[in-house]
């Protein structure tokens, strides 16, 4: 994460000294405010709504009859319900997918009925969703990479004309190598169970989230949904500035649009569902049995480590930003925890622990995430001490209980 804080300092530091030098490439027709909510991938509609609001279609939903929903979510009723959140965190992704494969070793890992992931997690988790099957996938792309497999580094002269410090091109090829078709299908297989995968990113001129339904989208099946599951992986661990925006064509009233998307973690550092939902509902609606579960995976440190700043425009802007990526980190899995006690949901929480103290030397330190998913995967094997009640509010939960 530190190495994720320097680099979008060091981007603000750059675009303090270049301002009104840049010559980027041009908007290509941007998407009017006022056509956001109307707006669809051409051919793949409804596979995405705002993050921060609960979506119109899942009123309609929870007003449908038992039949109706029993035909698309039979896989998923009549049953115990898991949930996994995963969060941002950069290399330190290395952490949960090391927590993911210790995890499967253990032999505890239950299948999740819904899977939810944010930048670095937008990469975790598909491979989360898919199962243990997907772990040694999993451990490649967090082990085996470093910085230049992943992004091109730019000089000065390219960074004036283009719209980010790093070209991203590498990290987009790796992406299609490991999700193709097979796996596409895979989720799609999933999905008709009632299963589900969201991905969130940010659209950067609303400036607020997206959660993009990757279970529904594969289930379109053709190469443009492919692409565009790609993209939304991309797009969701694109840090603006220093990786560049991910560019999607939509359509509204058979005009075509650009909208610009970036890190899901520019909005959110963690998400599972628009706390306006009445999750209650749903559950009802499912026939759930017993008290959902809810894992969420920070791939961060929790508390914050001392450190002398030294009187410089870098340091001042990294320090500045590592605050704010913290204490949002900290605002994000608050909201999920009153929402869970809210909602009769049981929290458990993972975090990189205190004592771990190694040092990355780059955006993607080979040795450091290698150093990192082990400490991950060894702490599930001996069983995770997953923290229920981080807040100290479960002795409060009958105050979120629904009035009568």
């Amino acid at each position: 994460m530190l190495r994720e804080i320097k680099l979008v300092s060091l981007t603000l530091a750059t675009v303090l000294f270049i301002q009104g030098c840049a010559t980027a490439p041009p908007r290509m027709n941007p998407l009017p405010g006022e056509l956001a909510d109307q707006a669809e991938v051409p051919g793949i509609p409804g596979v995405r709504t705002w993050a921060d609001e609960t979506p119109p279609h899942m009123e309609q939903w929870l007003n449908t009859s038992e039949e109706v929903v029993r035909a698309y979510f039979a896989g998923i009723m009549d049953r115990e319900h898991n949930y996994l959140a995963v969060s941002g965190g950069g290399a330190n992704g290395a952490f949960g997918a090391g927590l993911l494969n210790g995890w499967s070793e253990a032999g505890t890992r239950p299948e999740f009925t819904l899977v939810t992931g944010i930048s670095t997690g937008g990469l975790i988790a598909p491979f989360a969703f898919l199962g243990p099957e997907y772990d040694q996938k999993l451990k490649e792309i967090y082990t085996s990479y470093s910085t230049n497999d992943l992004v091109r580094r730019r000089n000065l002269l390219d960074i004036v004309r283009n719209d980010a410090l790093a070209d991203t091109t590498p990290l987009r090829e790796k992406i299609a190598e490991y999700v193709d078709e097979e796996m596409m299908r895979a989720i799609a297989a999933e999905a008709t169970k009632g299963r589900m995968l969201l991905i969130g990113t940010t659209n950067l001129d609303a400036a607020r989230p997206v959660m993009w339904n990757i279970s529904q989208i594969a289930e379109f099946g053709t190469p443009q949904a492919l692409e565009l599951i790609r993209d939304v992986m991309l797009a969701s661990a694109s840090i603006p500035g220093a990786f560049p925006p991910v560019s999607f064509e939509v359509e509204v009233n058979g005009k075509r649009y650009e909208e610009l998307h970036v890190d899901g973690g520019m909005t959110s550092q963690v998400f599972l569902y628009p706390l306006g939902l009445d999750w209650r509902h749903v559950e009802e609606k499912l026939n759930v049995q017993g008290r959902p579960n809810l894992y969420v995976i920070r791939n961060a440190h929790l508390a914050p480590d001392w450190e002398t700043v030294e009187r410089r425009l870098g340091p001042i802007l990294g320090r500045t930003v590592e605050s704010l990526i913290r204490t949002q980190g900290i605002g994000d899995l608050l909201r999920l925890y009153l929402g869970s006690v809210r909602d009769g949901i049981k929290f458990h929480l993972a975090s990189i622990p205190d004592d771990f103290e190694d040092a990355s030397m780059e955006p993607f330190d080979r040795e450091y995430m290698n150093a990192l998913f082990e400490r991950g995967r060894s702490m599930a094997v001996k069983g995770y001490p997953w923290v229920t009640d981080p807040y100290g509010l479960e002795a409060a939960s009958d105050r979120w209980q629904p009035a009568n």
